[in-house]
């Protein structure tokens, strides 16, 4: 989740900022770069230190053909980064690159895998059928939830209390990043969305930069404050309570570490 903040398609959050206008792609890549390897390596390196000599059990994978691995590999990442040239150059909405994206791997691995027998196939309509559908309709509910605190004007006067409290957008920022570990960092990046108006923060603002950058890594402080902390906790069946002792302080560390590169970078090459 850390790691992929500075990405459009790295994280949800980042995406719904790109998605709605508030960030372009190379500049969410330029700012939040160094800061989210920091908020990603700090937890890293300590989780290494004391775990990184111990043995894995792995459970056995079936043979994938090695040449056929590499081509799905290298079509889905040149997919990937598809999406955002896609959208810059057409203009189109960032979904219809995903879908034409999707289409060609569709159409690809139907290829690779037509003479193979029925047991054997592994396609992209087998993978659409292993999807979260109960992770998914749970950000659906609140999502329509913060629409409809939206449309009763409540996210405004939420806006409004922030800014008349807190002394600039920076703290802002990150007091919306902590909060992000309660509420689930999507519903409150939409709230935010609703809450600030482009009139106010225009695109590329730090302010969105910023809160990229503090929801994407605040929000798995706890297990429930982030899309991947929710399908993490739904495939693996992790322990609410467990998390909240063996990994909640490495990720605040990791969340720290980002604002304080992010800040540090913007006072020597961008103020």
């Amino acid at each position: 989740n850390a790691g992929g903040a500075w990405s459009p398609l790295g994280d949800v959050t980042t995406t719904m900022l790109w998605i709605g206008g508030q960030i372009t792609a190379m500049n969410i890549i330029l700012k939040t770069f160094l800061p989210s390897l920091a908020a990603c390596a700090l937890p890293l390196l300590i989780i290494y230190r004391n775990f990184g000599n111990q043995q894995i059990n792995r459970m056995e994978r079936a043979h994938l053909d090695c040449r056929e691995g590499n081509v799905i590999l290298v079509a889905g990442i040149s997919m990937l980064v598809f999406v955002p040239v896609f959208k810059t150059l057409t203009h189109m909405p960032p979904f219809m690159g995903m879908l034409t994206a999707l289409s060609f791997m569709w159409i690809l691995t139907s290829v690779i895998q037509y003479k193979k027998k029925a047991e054997q196939k592994d396609t992209v309509s087998g993978a659409l059928q292993k999807i979260d559908t109960p992770s998914i309709l749970f950000f659906l509910g609140i999502l329509l939830a913060v629409a409809a605190l939206d449309a009763f004007g409540m996210l405004k006067e939420v806006a409004t209390f922030l800014s008349n409290k807190l002394p600039g957008y920076s703290s802002i920022a990150v007091v919306l990043g902590l909060l992000s570990s309660v509420v689930d960092n999507v519903p409150l990046v939409a709230a935010s969305q609703g809450m600030y108006d482009l009139d106010k923060y225009p695109t590329d603002h730090n302010f969105w930069e910023f809160l990229a950058l503090t929801t994407g890594t605040g929000g798995s402080a706890i297990i429930i404050g982030s899309a991947a902390g929710v399908a993490i906790m739904g495939i693996e069946n992790i322990n609410f309570m467990w998390y909240l002792r063996k990994i909640s302080w490495l990720a605040l560390l990791g969340f720290f570490a980002g604002i304080g590169v992010y800040l540090l970078q913007e006072f020597l090459f961008f103020s």
